[in-house]
């Protein structure tokens, strides 16, 4: 393949949905499946950094997690899904790699009171407590689609893409309610905010 033809199928690879690029590599196409990572490699590993708090090992789960979907990409029956199933592949080895990697350390009472800490205080607990709790009766306020929006992003952790399949809308759509119930929800905020004083 000369250079010409590799720039004709990197290009064609960044036309195609994620959808096509999923059913090609189902097929065996492994340029897809190399399409695939480029696109979701910097997001995985941000996720498992969130996971394993650990750059280097970040790296490592990163590439354990698109070795296990390349070898089970065959099992994917929506390929439009495969963002989020790529998620639950990362969330399900972090754990694996996190709980095979604690080593059990057994000490005394005295000694393990006096290396614990709370981080924060009771006050600072409170007002967490406090602001979760008007942030969720401020969104309760909200009209049926804000609610649902919100709750489907930010509770539940959904794509924008399952978010698009979820609520039968494009995911520009899904991006624009999005950002109105946010303004919404901070509006609502800002007015708790001045009733209070």
């Amino acid at each position: 393949m000369n250079i010409t033809e590799n720039s004709y199928l990197n290009v064609q690879d960044e036309t195609r949905t994620v959808a096509q690029l999923v059913i090609a590599a189902q097929g065996g196409d492994r340029d897809a499946f190399g399409a695939l990572f480029e696109r979701y490699r910097s997001g995985i590993v941000a996720l498992a950094m969130r996971r394993v708090r650990n750059a280097d090992e970040a790296e490592e789960l990163a590439q354990d997690v698109f070795i296990q979907a390349m070898q089970k990409i065959d099992q994917l029956r929506v390929p439009e899904a495969f963002g989020g199933w790529l998620r639950q592949i990362v969330h399900r080895m972090a754990i694996n790699r996190l709980t095979r990697s604690r080593v059990a350390v057994a000490c005394d009472p005295e000694t393990l009171e006096a290396t614990c800490y709370a981080v924060g205080t009771p006050d600072v607990f409170a007002q967490d407590r406090e602001q979760a709790e008007a942030v969720r009766s401020s969104i309760d306020r909200l009209g049926a689609l804000d609610q649902q929006t919100l709750k489907a992003f930010y509770l539940h952790s959904k794509s924008l893409i399952e978010m698009s399949n979820e609520f039968d809308a494009p995911v520009g759509t899904i991006k624009r309610r999005l950002h109105v119930a946010r303004k919404r929800l901070q509006k609502e905020m800002e007015e708790d905010t001045l009733q209070a004083v």
